[in-house]
């Protein structure tokens, strides 16, 4: 779904179309789901539920389109996620994700689904194995798909700042990579 279609249905969402509603639902949720885990592991199912609760609270006040609205998902998720592990008390703990991180229905057979399901646990795994900024910058920009300065925003830093993370972050996991198909 793009920006605009997104952006579509958060406003019929807005009005109270609970099928809009299902719609930007089913839309962000895995992907917000996919960032949660890289930064929590197994504890992230809770906090996208905490993150849920807030955006249907608060989703009369946004105002946006669809880019803008994953950046605001997702900072109330980081926010809710940041609040965790302040409450724990202890730093970001990576775990090994699991296929629970639902995709988006596939037109494709299902071996082409399955496959693309394992590349893409195998990538969340790598993500998380990633410094904590670079992880966070590679989930917004390729896991969300936010630009430079969404993510920037999100992140509470420079636009700049992102881009070179990221770009860290992707370089560590092309060598990994490369480093994995030596074996």
């Amino acid at each position: 779904m793009d920006d605009g279609e997104l952006g579509d249905a958060v406003g019929r969402a807005r009005d109270g179309d609970q099928t809009a509603f299902g719609v930007v639902y089913r839309e962000v949720h895995p992907m917000l789901l996919g960032y949660l885990r890289g930064m929590l592991g197994d504890e992230a199912d809770d906090i996208a539920s905490e993150t849920w609760h807030d955006v249907v609270r608060d989703l009369r006040t946004f105002r946006g389109d669809g880019q803008a609205f994953r950046a605001w998902a997702v900072a109330i998720a980081r926010h809710r996620a940041l609040d965790h592990l302040r409450r724990i008390s202890v730093r970001p703990r990576t775990t090994p994700l699991d296929g629970r991180t639902e995709e988006p229905v596939s037109e494709r057979g299902s071996d082409g689904a399955a496959l693309e399901n394992l590349s893409t646990e195998y990538a969340l795994s790598l993500i998380a194995e990633l410094p904590r900024d670079q992880a966070e910058a590679v989930l917004l920009r390729v896991v969300l798909g936010l630009n430079g300065p969404m993510a920037a925003k999100v992140l509470g830093k420079q636009p700049g700042a992102v881009r070179t993370a990221s770009h860290r972050g992707l370089k560590r996991l092309s060598e990994r990579l490369s480093g994995a198909e030596e074996k």
